[in-house]
């Protein structure tokens, strides 16, 4: 049942998943660096992803889940979200404060320090 794979993943060591809400991070490509939020899951290797585009700069595409760094963040969206919906769960779940807290977001930030120093 999915009760019980979630609870052997859990037990694995496992707690990112690419799933409906799950906040990333494009790793490769023209959108690199933007954060985006999974709206839908097309098959085992791509997802439909989307910023909102007016406050991460990331737009709705789809992309290979390859390309794609999950953050341990999550936010309550449904399928296929419209941009105003997404907007709405993006603030609420505030997930700009979560990923300036994060300590991957500081290391960014000092490698991008670290960058302009040269």
């Amino acid at each position: 049942s999915a009760e019980r794979n979630s609870q052997d993943a859990v037990a694995m060591g496992y707690d990112r998943f690419v799933e409906i809400g799950r906040v990333v991070l494009v790793k490769f490509g023209p959108e690199a660096g933007k954060r985006c939020v999974i709206i839908d899951v097309l098959d085992q290797n791509r997802a439909v992803v989307d910023g909102p585009a007016h406050i991460t700069g990331g737009h709705r595409q789809r992309i290979p889940s390859k390309r794609l760094a999950l953050t341990p963040i999550t936010i309550a969206v449904p399928r296929e979200a419209r941009v105003k919906t997404l907007t709405k769960a993006f603030e609420q779940g505030k997930v700009l404060e979560k990923w300036n807290a994060s300590a991957w977001a500081k290391k960014a930030r000092a490698k991008g320090k670290a960058i302009e120093l040269l």
